[in-house]
């Protein structure tokens, strides 16, 4: 696992209390994560979740996730946990827009400290959050912690890939994405194994390179203006950001980043 010293909570929740995450949701949609509703719905098919279920988002952001869950799968209610007061705050403010508040509940708290009960939940779910996470085994052990036995862990997140990462790379990539630490597929498989669960499924899901294509001509193409506002119009932060991406691009064209996906039973 590769980490990056000065990087915290504060950095992420400044991330996503800014411009910085207003710019990530206007490439990527309300689901910030690679792959958008379809990925959402490849996981919840191949993990299995079942109409009338109950489920915890650990690093839910504003709740996109939770309200697809709710929506195309039929979960009966969702908690979403995550430390950053603005996304709490659009995410309950949207829940109640879209008439969901009634299914979908926020909390306030750290995800590797949620405070809700053991076995709350017939399964946990993640999507390209947990990589901002300092602590993956606490997280990983909170997950299992939260849902019953026999339960399911679900999730995706940034990972490093084969090759793996030089130091310099993983410095500089780490650094512009304000990533504490990243884990691999390797690294998360035994986690979640010394946390009690049986890993079904641990792949890369070989979306990454595709969609750094589409998010840098999306800039590039159309949406120009619309990431300068977010920016205050300074062109020079855009070239800089643009530069950022280019290389993220060569990482994923590499394979020394990716998307990794992870289902889990507990025993």
């Amino acid at each position: 696992m590769k980490t990056k010293a000065g990087i915290g909570l504060s950095q992420v929740q400044a991330v996503y209390s800014g411009p910085e995450g207003e710019l990530w949701e206007l490439l990527m949609g309300q689901q910030i994560h690679i792959g958008g509703f379809k990925a959402s719905m490849d996981l919840a098919e191949r993990a299995k979740i079942a109409p009338g279920t109950k489920g915890i988002d650990l690093c839910c952001c504003s709740g996109a996730g939770m309200r697809f869950l709710v929506r195309f799968r039929g979960v009966a209610a969702m908690t979403g946990v995550d430390a950053t007061p603005a996304v709490v705050e659009a995410g309950r403010r949207r829940c109640r827009e879209e008439g969901l508040a009634e299914k979908i509940a926020f909390i306030l708290k750290d995800a590797t400290a949620s405070g809700l009960p053991d076995g709350a939940a017939d399964f946990v779910w993640g999507e390209d959050a947990w990589c901002y996470v300092a602590d993956k085994a606490k997280l990983v052990a909170e997950a299992a912690r939260l849902v019953k036995p026999g339960g399911t862990i679900a999730f995706t997140d940034w990972i490093e890939g084969t090759p793996a990462l030089s130091a310099a790379e993983a410095d500089r990539y780490l650094a512009f994405m304000k990533f504490p630490s990243i884990q691999d597929l390797g690294g998360y498989r035994s986690l979640l194994e010394q946390a009690g669960c049986e890993v079904l499924v641990a792949e890369d899901t070989k979306r990454f390179a595709p969609y750094c294509d589409l998010y840098i001509r999306m800039i590039d193409m159309q949406l120009t203006s619309d990431a300068l506002r977010i920016l205050g119009w300074d062109t020079a932060v855009l070239q800089g950001l643009a530069g950022e991406m280019m290389f993220m691009k060569g990482l994923a064209d590499a394979g020394k980043i990716a998307q990794g996906l992870f289902i889990a039973r507990k025993r």
